[in-house]
């Protein structure tokens, strides 16, 4: 049990003894001392009066000397106001530092067989466009709260559903056939993820184009949007790919075979992965069948046009359309389809769909749907709602060919992270390979740090130079931290110093304390972002133990130290605080370089 939830239930027991009161200790109120007052956690003293019938002073003094005497890791306390602030011994905070220092793992808890299984899709890319700065946003946020997980003790399958079908991929082969010239990804030298978005955007170009032209022949403006050679040509593809023409899924698989190696580069690229990738032109007929189901069963209503309705008003919710009269499916259907055969490849415990809020009535509806249609998790499921990525200028169209490039974006954070390498001149004497690894681990590092430190909910704005800057809350100031622990043991290991297995010292200064009591939080961050499925709660407590470690290294001499006690736990201290930076960072799929 950690020091807030064993401090809960001695003070539930001092009530129980002193005012003849039963409380569930989660009822008690613990947080940690704010630093302008002496103390490491603070219990509310306020709620209790109606026991005690006493002041506060008098109430927290007489909680305080109870847990004094309950309790060997409170060594003192003070009372302020309803304040009841309380002193934990150093040996407790020491002890913290022992469990830590030869724990590859602190703070993980372990996956077993009996480990509840999470599902977490994300990415879900079109393939008629490259990834993008939002995709950037959700493959991050979706690959670190799969670690996140992880670390909380679940197993976890990481999902990527592809947007492989329907009108906006024949767009891009409508356009390619008209204006392609045979042209490819080996023959151009483009990826061919970026090639065919780039014929996504040629034929955003040549409908208004189309349009222009019809509008100026007597046509009003609805007409020409429906009568637009090549829309009706787009229209026309649809129907023959659905209809399994030769001519048509050849062009389809060939041109969405050029987009998924493309994919697998940017994948790579960003360090992030998935053990399943399902592919909507192989779902998308399922949920059919499961609604008709539905159906047969009375759990949704078909219509005489045939069309088939889920009547939700007696969850606060409308009607929702589920298959047209003609018997195609809509999007909701298709996402009933896709959790259908999830559940029958994986014995899923939870789902978590990592999806922009702009979704966030769909999840709704569809937990709603899964429940009904008898899936044990469809209730359960949980929409990870996060805000959208703009830049200073505004937000980005991807017909219009104003997006930012996932690829582009990375190499041109990793011409910034070498440029401010060389300005800086950290890497003299390093050879061109190392140079090139460190400035692509400092591109990264940045940008992922920069995205995962914002609460997901957030729309955020990126800004590529405030994200590489090495000072302040940026993913380089961390990892050249980091960097500088490494150099420190390294130098130690050159002098025949050790890191002791267990660290013992008989006082510690304030900024060892403060220090400690960082460390000691690490475990309980682990839990807080599993529960709230944010991954910034990771990313900010790094920045602070960073923070938290440079403040005691202005300070303190660590190697030159003369008390070999001290020098030694000062060792284990700052060994410790370079795996925790480690394992926070791993968590947000970020790495951390040796040297800087």
């Amino acid at each position: 049990m950690n020091m807030e939830g064993l401090i809960k239930g001695k003070v539930a027991g001092v009530l129980a003894k002193l005012y003849n009161q039963q409380i569930d200790p989660e009822q008690v109120q613990v947080q940690l001392t704010r630093s302008e007052f002496e103390g490491d956690y603070t219990v509310m003293v306020f709620p209790f009066l109606k026991f005690s019938k006493k002041s506060p002073e008098a109430t927290g003094t007489e909680i305080g000397e109870q847990l004094v005497a309950a309790l060997d890791e409170v060594g003192a306390f003070n009372v302020v106001k309803g304040f009841l602030n309380l002193v934990i011994s150093n040996g407790y905070w020491i002890g913290r530092l022992n469990e830590a220092i030869s724990d590859a793992s602190y703070g993980f808890k372990p996956v077993t067989d009996q480990s509840e299984l999470v599902m977490i899709e994300y990415s879900s890319p079109n393939t008629n466009k490259p990834l993008h700065l939002g995709h950037i946003r959700n493959n991050l946020l979706g690959f670190s709260l799969a670690e996140v997980m992880k670390a909380n003790g679940y197993k976890v399958v990481k999902t990527n559903i592809v947007n492989d079908r329907g009108v906006h991929i024949c767009k891009s082969m409508v356009a390619w056939q008209k204006l392609g010239n045979g042209e490819t990804p080996e023959s151009s030298g483009k990826k061919g993820d970026h090639l065919v978005g780039e014929y996504y955007v040629k034929f955003d170009q040549l409908y208004k184009k189309e349009i222009a032209s019809l509008i100026a022949s007597g046509k009003s403006e609805e007409q020409a949007k429906e009568e637009a050679p090549c829309m009706v040509e787009t229209r026309e593809m649809l129907i023959r790919w659905e209809a399994n023409d030769p001519e048509v899924r050849q062009l389809w698989k060939t041109m969405n075979g050029w987009v998924y190696k493309g994919f697998d580069e940017t994948y790579k690229m960003l360090g992030v992965d998935f053990d399943k990738i399902y592919h909507e032109s192989d779902t998308y007929t399922l949920g059919r069948d499961e609604v008709l189901r539905g159906v047969r069963e009375g759990i949704f209503q078909q219509e005489s046009d045939n069309s088939v309705w889920a009547n939700l008003e007696a969850d606060g919710l409308d009607k929702k359309l589920l298959l047209r009269s003609d018997g195609t499916s809509v999007y909701m259907t298709q996402d009933i389809g896709t959790a259908q055969i999830r559940f029958k490849d994986y014995p899923i415990d939870h789902m978590i769909y990592v999806v922009g809020n702009e979704q966030n009535y769909h999840f709704q509806v569809l937990s709603l749907l899964l429940d009904k249609l008898g899936y044990k998790w469809g209730k359960d499921l949980y929409h990870f709602s996060y805000g959208m990525v703009e830049l200073p200028n505004g937000r980005m169209k991807s017909r219009e060919g104003t997006v930012v490039d996932a690829d582009d974006l990375v190499a041109g954070m990793i011409d910034v992270a070498r440029s401010v390498s060389l300005e800086l001149g950290k890497l003299d004497g390093y050879s061109e390979a190392e140079k090139e690894n460190i400035y692509r681990i400092v591109a990264l590092g940045a940008l992922k740090y920069f995205i995962l430190k914002v609460d997901p909910k957030k729309t955020m704005t990126f800004n590529p130079e405030e994200s590489i800057d090495f000072n302040g809350n940026t993913g380089p100031f961390i990892q050249y931290t980091y960097a500088r622990i490494q150099s420190i043991l390294r130098k130690a290991a050159e002098s025949a110093l050790s890191v002791p297995a267990v660290a013992s010292v008989q006082t510690l200064v304030p900024k060892e304390r403060s220090l400690l009591k960082v460390i000691a939080r690490f475990p309980e961050v682990v839990r807080e972002a599993g529960a709230e499925h944010s991954p910034a709660v990771v990313a900010n407590y790094v920045y602070d133990l960073v923070k938290e470690f440079n403040s005691f290294y202005h300070d303190h001499s660590i190697l030159n130290e003369q008390d070999v006690l001290v020098r030694d736990f000062r060792l284990a201290l700052t060994k410790t605080v370079g795996n925790v930076i480690r394992n926070g960072f791993s968590l947000l799929g970020i790495e951390v370089p040796e040297r800087m």
